[in-house]
């Protein structure tokens, strides 16, 4: 069951697309979090949405916002994919312990070992104020996730 909204987010702390460590708690009192699970990079309803993000990255990413992409791919794989895609956001790693942040969150799908499409906002205390869930192969409504970054402002 996926991390249900009013609740504290659960802390991490996972590698970037870099290697660089991005905490949680870092953006606490500072910005809201737009926490984006996904199954795998470059398969392709993934890519299509993080390239939505991509090009109108301002909408997810700003100075009340931050984007924090999450899958069970190694490092190296999200730094090609990264690079390929030209994602100027944080593509974090949960591959070891193998998928313990979407386990974490209620969004891991255990036989083929990936993240479900989980979504969650954060605000900035740490509450969760928008969770969704959506099985593999089923694309999310991204307007649902501006309208619920809108309503923290």
């Amino acid at each position: 069951m996926a991390v249900e909204t009013g609740t504290q987010a659960p802390e991490f702390t996972l590698p970037d697309q870099n290697r660089q460590s991005v905490t949680l708690s870092s953006f606490r009192g500072d910005k809201n979090v737009l926490l984006v699970f996904y199954p795998f990079a470059f398969s392709p309803v993934c890519t299509n949405e993080l390239r939505q993000v991509r090009d109108e990255l301002p909408r997810y990413q700003n100075e009340n916002v931050q984007i924090l992409a999450v899958s069970t791919d190694p490092t190296f794989s999200l730094k090609a994919f990264a690079v390929a895609e030209e994602y100027n956001f944080p593509l974090l790693s949960d591959f070891w312990p193998h998928g313990e942040l979407a386990r974490t969150y209620g969004v891991f799908n255990e036989t083929p070992g990936m993240a479900n499409r989980g979504t969650f906002v954060i605000d900035r205390d740490g509450l969760v104020r928008f969770s969704e869930m959506n099985p593999p192969g089923e694309p999310r409504d991204q307007d649902d996730w501006l309208r619920a970054l809108a309503q923290l402002s």
